[in-house]
């Protein structure tokens, strides 16, 4: 049985940041996001009804980068 893919349906004035931040609580994941619909990386904001495949993220994986200064490990 072969795994289902999980997917997001645009509304209206959807932008790949919006998205990611709403999916993941993080803008970072926006590229994991386009990079998995190539299709559509033309695309700055969204009509409704565009289905956008979701790729896998490590939501628990924080970088140095994404941590504001004054947060230590």
């Amino acid at each position: 049985m072969a795994a289902q893919t999980k997917t997001y349906r645009t509304i209206q004035g959807d932008a790949w940041d919006a998205i990611a931040y709403r999916l993941w609580e993080e803008e970072r994941f926006m590229a994991d996001l386009m990079a998995a619909n190539p299709e559509h990386a033309d695309v700055l904001v969204f009509p409704a009804g565009v289905i956008l495949a979701l790729p896998t993220v490590d939501v628990s994986a924080k970088t140095a980068s994404s941590l504001p200064p004054w947060v230590t490990s």
